[in-house]
């Protein structure tokens, strides 16, 4: 039993959750809603990871902070949010134009006397105002990302203050010493769940094929595919772009492979963000960059959902026999970038903002339930290039400071 456990422990961690990924659909094909038993398992997974989001975003990004100069750091934010934008943008676009090219849902009819009951916007206004959290204990118990990152850049700026104070130098390294011990012990516990993470994919993944079936592919098939042709289409992009700036692209699927795996299983950006974290550490990227822009990525960053905004406006248009005008797809691309950011985080993000680009356009909400039908199909690839574009942009931007160092050196 030690020899199988340490064979197991020793095995590349891709060909576990490769294994796991393929025992998972065949069980849930085999045993069908009977697997269910083992969504114990799943959720174990989601919970650890979820226990690690808070020490990791506030201990990594209070030692980022104290490891870089605060112009940099405000240079680097600037960077992460223009690229966010445009990303999102560009992924809107993309969704648009191979949707436009295949026209899904030409043809089908639409129930209009199901009712649909949409998630109640809560406003960009109101998203932007809990960036600065009421309560501390509020924001971490949420937990509230943006909330996070906003204290543990408060708290990293202090204690890099008190540092610099010749008055307060002494107190300051050892609050320092402290943050710093603390978050090498929460990447020590982070090695340990890694190996916990094929175990709960085979789980998620069993029960997720064993309740939507076969049959849920003959669904909506054409939504389907052509959304999967335009998250390819985006992770091209990426592709082009960090060959561009010269990142490495082997070395960045390497590391990044198992947060994008374990995305397109568990569905959640924010959930697989210890694991996107600890990849962007195996890739030697700034600490300081990447503890603020992948948290905040996972928040407010969402190139596959705004990929499904598109795809679903396209798709609804069609349903009704009405295809979008030049000006309605613009109008697409302007309100789902805006939406892709101000409803990101709040549970339901998906639905409301397709809903609001539905509501803007005058398309009918019944096709939001219909869409519902394919949610987790859907949910699978979008989080998965949600996770993929983060990383992407961080390991860019990290590129961009690197030449900057080398021009100041030289």
């Amino acid at each position: 039993m030690r020899r199988l456990w340490r064979g197991y422990i020793e095995a590349s961690l891709m060909l576990k959750i490769t294994i796991a990924l393929a025992l998972g659909v065949l069980a849930g094909l085999i045993f069908g809603e009977d697997i269910a038993i083992l969504s114990p398992f799943g959720d174990l997974l989601l919970r650890l990871l979820q226990f690690l989001i808070v020490p990791l975003i506030l201990f990594t990004l209070i030692v980022g902070v104290n490891q870089t100069k605060l112009g940099d750091l405000g240079r680097m934010g600037g960077k992460v949010f223009i690229y966010y934008i445009v990303s999102s943008a560009f992924a809107i676009t993309v969704g648009i134009a191979v949707a436009s090219m295949f026209n899904p849902g030409t043809g089908m009819t639409l129930d209009t006397n199901e009712e649909f009951e949409v998630p109640e916007d809560p406003g960009t206004i109101s998203v932007l105002l809990s960036i600065v959290p009421k309560n501390i204990i509020t924001a971490f118990s949420e937990p509230n990302l943006l909330g996070i990152i906003f204290t543990a850049l408060a708290f990293g700026i202090a204690i890099s203050a008190l540092r610099s104070s010749e008055a307060n130098k002494k107190l300051g390294e050892t609050v320092y010493n402290l943050v710093d011990g603390l978050n090498e012990a929460t990447l020590t516990i982070m090695k340990a769940v890694i190996q916990y993470v094929p175990i709960g994919i085979f789980a998620i993944i069993a029960e997720v094929v064993g309740n939507q079936g076969a049959d849920t592919l003959a669904e909506l098939g054409s939504m389907v595919g052509v959304l999967y042709v335009a998250l390819i289409v985006q992770l091209l992009f990426y592709v082009l772009i960090m060959a561009v700036f010269k990142v490495n692209i082997k070395d960045f699927f390497r590391h990044g492979r198992t947060p994008m795996i374990t995305a397109f299983v568990t569905q959640s950006s924010s959930g697989t963000l210890p694991l996107t974290l600890n990849a962007a550490s195996e890739l030697n990227l700034r600490k300081s960059l990447y503890g603020f822009s992948l948290p905040l990525g996972a928040t407010a960053n969402m190139d596959g959902a705004a990929i499904r905004i598109a795809v679903s406006a396209v798709f609804a248009a069609n349903v009704v026999g009405d295809p979008l005008s030049f000006a309605e797809i613009l109008q697409v691309v302007l309100i789902g970038t805006l939406a892709s950011v101000g409803t990101a985080g709040v549970p339901g993000a998906g639905i409301i903002m397709i809903a609001t680009v539905f509501a803007q356009l005058g398309l009918p909400m019944e096709a939001v339930g219909l869409l519902t039908a394919i949610d987790v199909l859907v949910g699978m690839g979008c989080t998965a290039l949600n996770v993929t574009g983060d990383l992407a942009g961080t390991s860019i931007i990290n590129k961009t400071e690197k030449s900057q160092e080398t021009e100041r050196a030289s």
